[in-house]
């Protein structure tokens, strides 16, 4: 059973072929006789000594793999590889993880080098572009010998499933991000409240420091020393991610497709709606209608929120926006802020769905998110030296004139509007809530 893990090292065949050539050079009376079947029979004994040290220990060596129970799309994901010898030797070698099918990797191997009875773990990283099960294949290990003529093969861990989710590493990075002093170069901006838009909260006595605009004269009277008001964040507000599923997000951007940026973002804004203590819900949008996820403040709703994302696929069909009006009617009566992930390539697409996203801004406060063709910024920024090619960038000036004339049509008719790049869309969106949210207007 041993013949099926030994192969043959390149050290093996370079040897081999010496011999030939020696072989050769005694036919043509270069070197005296013999001395090529002295070098075979040599070759021979070290090949066979270095196949037995091999061999000879029936578990020489153990591999396994270390990564997590699942991994987050559209991030660099680490997987550990933990090797150990059992040899009274030193070996070398490689080792092959068979990676999914879905990373379209064929040629991954890490080097090793091990000292007798040590260990080494070497880590790389893999970025899944696309939610589901990513299957992990074996786990194979060829080592050999400081004579290297030879090598064995090992083989551990016969594959398992792993789940790719919505980004949840997104998630804890923007939580972070939104509820401490981050740098300015995270994205994130520092929104100044505009006057009283907070519910109160108690009155207090002053301390240095207290805004001098909160004192409370009357309470002040009663008890004969300064006393403030004090307010607290508006709570239990509505925010519901709305996810265009139709064939507008098919898109892709960096070998992802644009609903999965936008599910991503969804995951990202709801986490800090429900710390904010506001209620997080989730509306999808397809050619055959809604899917709704009622609006919770509780923080297991998330887990609700990622294993209802994680299903969700897109078609090449195109969404039915009165779907969403009359889902709006049935299940959303109170005023909320309505985060709507979607795209437009052209001003005409925009156009016939914009008297159903105006009937939707009567009632609820709109932002709808779409995204710049960053594809075409590359056109854009290049000088024209053929006719061919000032067509091309006049066709993407007129692409690009398009997509901020449409900013200004929807803020024309009160929709909030953020127009991003795929990779930015988390970062303006979270700017977004937290600016509505300082100003009041929910």
């Amino acid at each position: 059973m041993w013949i099926k893990d030994l192969f043959l090292s390149n050290r093996f065949f370079l040897s081999l072929s010496c011999i030939v050539l020696l072989y050769i050079s005694e036919y043509l009376m270069l070197i005296p006789a013999g001395s090529a079947g002295v070098c075979l029979a040599v070759f021979a004994i070290l090949s066979v000594a270095d196949m037995g040290i091999l061999f000879r220990n029936r578990n020489g060596l153990y591999a396994e793999r270390h990564l997590a129970g699942r991994l987050s799309n559209g991030d660099e994901n680490e997987v550990r590889i933990r090797v150990v010898s059992r040899y009274i030797f030193n070996i070398s070698g490689e080792v092959i993880d068979e990676l999914p099918g879905q990373l379209q990797v064929r040629d991954f191997s890490l080097s090793i080098n091990l000292q007798p009875g040590a260990e080494v773990e070497r880590g790389y990283t893999v970025r899944p572009t696309e939610r589901g099960e990513y299957h992990f294949g074996r786990l194979l290990v060829y080592v050999r010998s400081q004579l290297g003529l030879v090598k064995r093969r090992y083989a551990f861990d016969e594959g398992h499933a792993v789940p790719v989710y919505p980004s949840f590493i997104q998630m804890r990075k923007f939580e972070l991000m939104a509820f401490s002093n981050c740098p300015a170069d995270t994205g994130l901006k520092r929104i100044p409240r505009v006057g009283h838009t907070m519910e109160f909260d108690r009155i207090k006595e002053y301390v240095r420091g207290d805004d001098v605009r909160a004192i409370n004269w009357k309470a002040t009277a009663r008890a004969n020393t300064l006393m403030v008001n004090t307010y607290q964040e508006e709570r239990s507000q509505q925010v519901i991610s709305i996810i265009d599923t139709g064939r507008a997000m098919k898109p892709s951007f960096g070998g992802m497709h644009l609903m999965d940026y936008a599910i991503n973002t969804s995951l990202v804004i709801s986490n800090i709606v429900l710390l904010k203590e506001d209620r997080a819900g989730l509306i999808t949008l397809s050619a055959n209608g809604t899917t709704f996820l009622k609006p919770q403040k509780k923080r297991e709703h998330i887990r609700k929120l990622q294993e209802r994302l994680y299903n969700l696929e897109t078609n090449f069909l195109e969404s039915d926006y009165r779907q969403l009006l009359l889902s709006l009617g049935r299940n959303v009566q109170k005023r909320s802020l309505l985060l709507f992930y979607t795209n437009f390539e052209t001003l005409a697409s925009m156009k016939r769905r914009l008297p159903w996203l105006r009937k939707i801004a009567k009632k609820h406060l709109l932002v709808v998110l779409f995204f710049e063709n960053v594809e075409l910024q590359s056109v854009l920024d290049q000088s024209p030296d053929t006719i061919e090619e000032i067509y091309t960038k006049t066709v993407a000036e007129q692409f690009n004139f398009e997509k901020r004339q449409m900013v200004r049509i929807l803020n024309h008719y009160g929709i909030q509007t953020v127009l991003t790049p795929p990779n930015e869309l988390s970062v303006h969106s979270i700017n977004k809530y937290l600016e509505l949210k300082a100003r009041g207007l929910l």
